[in-house]
C-alpha cells in the first residue's frame, strides 16, 4: 500500500510541474523602446488599446500599437512560432484613449471585446476596445456604440477589413 501511494504522489508531482512549466508568460509593462510589430512605429506614441503577443522561444513579446492590428495577426495563419499568452490594455482602468496605460494588462481570453464602435484607434483605423468587466465593456458600448464579443468571435472585417472603407466617427476622450 505505501508502495502505491509514493507512486501515486510521484506522478502528482510531475503532474504539478508540468502546469507550472507550462504557465503563461507574464504581460511585460509598455516601455517607450517598445515597436509596434507591423509598421515598427513605437507603440506608446500612439493613443487607444494596446496588444501584446507572446511566442514560445522570443524573450520579449510581440506588442501592437492597436488592439484591431494584433487580432489581425492572431487571425493570420503565418507566426513564427507558438503562442504562448495575449494581452490587452484593459481600458475600464486606463487614464483616458490617449493614455491607454503601460500596465493594466489583462488576459485577451478572458477579455471582452467592443466591436464595431464609432472609435478609432492609435493608428487610425476602427478599433476593437478590451475590458477585463463586462460591465466596463458595456458602458462603453452605450457611449461609442458596438457590441460585446469574446477574443475567438471576433469577427474578421473588425481586424481585416479594409480601412478606408469604415465608418470612423470619434477618438474617446
Amino acid at each position: 500500500m505505501k508502495f502505491v501511494f509514493t507512486l501515486l504522489s510521484a506522478f502528482a508531482l510531475v503532474g504539478c510541474k508540468e502546469e507550472i512549466a507550462s504557465a503563461p508568460p507574464p504581460p511585460m509593462d509598455l516601455s517607450q523602446d517598445a515597436l509596434s510589430f507591423f509598421c515598427q512605429m513605437t507603440v506608446s506614441e500612439h493613443g487607444g488599446p494596446k496588444g501584446q503577443v507572446h511566442l514560445d522561444g522570443y524573450p520579449a513579446p510581440l506588442f501592437f500599437a492597436q488592439v484591431r492590428d494584433m487580432v489581425a495577426y492572431l487571425k493570420s495563419p503565418e507566426r513564427d512560432a507558438e503562442i504562448m499568452a495575449v494581452y490587452v490594455s484593459d481600458m475600464g482602468v486606463a487614464a483616458s484613449w490617449e493614455k491607454p496605460g503601460v500596465s493594466n494588462w489583462t488576459d485577451a481570453s478572458e477579455a471582452t471585446f467592443i466591436v464595431e464602435a464609432n472609435v478609432r484607434g492609435g493608428m487610425g483605423a476602427a478599433e476593437i476596445v478590451p475590458f477585463a468587466k463586462m460591465s466596463d465593456a458595456q458602458a462603453f458600448a452605450l457611449r461609442w456604440g458596438g457590441r460585446p464579443v469574446n477574443l475567438n468571435d471576433i469577427p474578421d472585417h473588425a481586424a481585416i477589413g479594409a480601412v478606408d472603407t469604415l465608418l470612423i466617427l470619434e477618438t474617446p476622450s
